[in-house]
Parts: C-alpha cells; sequence; structure tokens
C-alpha cells in the first residue's frame, strides 16, 4: 500500500506545473499634472530620467531573483512599455508583448484570462499600474477584488500558481520595493 500510494503522490507532483507571476509596477513617471499641460494624453507619459536610471538597477536585481522569463507583457502606456524595454533587456530573447488588459481600466477577470492562455509552467512578467495591480495580487491570493498590496513605483512581487490558474490560488513567494531590488543589483 505505501509503495503504490507513494507512487501516485510522485506522479501527481510530477503533473502539476507551477505558473510564476512576475508582477511589476512601472518606473517614476512624469508629474501628471505637469504632462496634462502638455495637452497629450495621459497614456503617453513617459518614464523620468531618474525613473530609467533607478529602473536599470531594479531589474538587475529581478534578475538575480528570476534568472528567466518566458514571456514579459505590458500595458500598452509609454511608461509601463519602457519600463517593460528595461527589465527585458536582461534577458537575451524575450519575447515582449503590449495587451491592454493591462491598462487601468480593464478588468483583472480580463488580465486573468489573457494569463491562462500562457503556459502552465511558464513565468510570465506583468507590468502595469496602480491600482490595478495591488487588486489583481490580491484577488489572485484570496479571490476578493480588494488591494491590500501596496507596489511602489518600481516595486515588485513574485506569485506562485500550483494547478489551475485562478483566482484565490496564488502563493505570495516574495514582495519587494524598488530600494530591495536596487541593493540586489
Amino acid at each position: 500500500m505505501g509503495g503504490r500510494w507513494r507512487g501516485y503522490w510522485w506522479a501527481d507532483t510530477c503533473l502539476r506545473r507551477i505558473m510564476k507571476l512576475l508582477v511589476i509596477r512601472h518606473a517614476i513617471a512624469e508629474d501628471r499634472e505637469t504632462f496634462a499641460q502638455t495637452g497629450e494624453e495621459d497614456a503617453l507619459r513617459p518614464l523620468t530620467k531618474a525613473g530609467r536610471r533607478k529602473m536599470r538597477r531594479v531589474a538587475k536585481g529581478i534578475q538575480q531573483l528570476v534568472p528567466d522569463l518566458t514571456v514579459l507583457a505590458t500595458s500598452p502606456y509609454t511608461r509601463a512599455v519602457q519600463t517593460g524595454q528595461i527589465v527585458a533587456s536582461r534577458y537575451s530573447g524575450l519575447q515582449t508583448v503590449h495587451i491592454p488588459q493591462l491598462t487601468p481600466r480593464k478588468t483583472v477577470q480580463a488580465l486573468l484570462q489573457w494569463i491562462q492562455t500562457q503556459p502552465p509552467d511558464a513565468t510570465v512578467a506583468l507590468v502595469g499600474h496602480e491600482p490595478h495591480l495591488g487588486v489583481f495580487v490580491s484577488w489572485m491570493m484570496t479571490g476578493l477584488q480588494e488591494s491590500f498590496v501596496v507596489l511602489k513605483k518600481g516595486g515588485v512581487c513574485l506569485l506562485e500558481i500550483t494547478g489551475e490558474v485562478k483566482a484565490g490560488r496564488a502563493k505570495l513567494h516574495w514582495l519587494m520595493k524598488p530600494s530591495q531590488l536596487r541593493r540586489l543589483a
């Protein structure tokens, strides 16, 4: 009985895949009010010079903790795309995509549906905005659409999901401020 049971346990464990979600808030962008005076849409607001410089060091720290990524998805907003480009530059040949599901007004369900199209053992990086990301991370861990996770600009967390990828199934592996990630670089 013991040997047979152990065989089932081993097979079940090997068949379950672990998806990793690396959730990244965009780096420091131009001031919203100042940029609004240009007459341009907020979606076009870029990173500041300091934001780009700090994010390059954050990206080095991320790579120390997560050496391989399957895909990197960003919001199509300029500040998220620029943040994603900085992170992607640390990974050779990384596939990057811009998805509307990461924009602030999209639902967390829409983002989850996109994630569910990825391989079950993928490591997916998501670059987006608050409060959307905080709500998403909280929902993935608890099933509640209330944000209790604070991601600073350039902040990152890693979620792991074993088995079916759905709300309430994720475990928080780590959550770090940008200053902590820069120290790892």
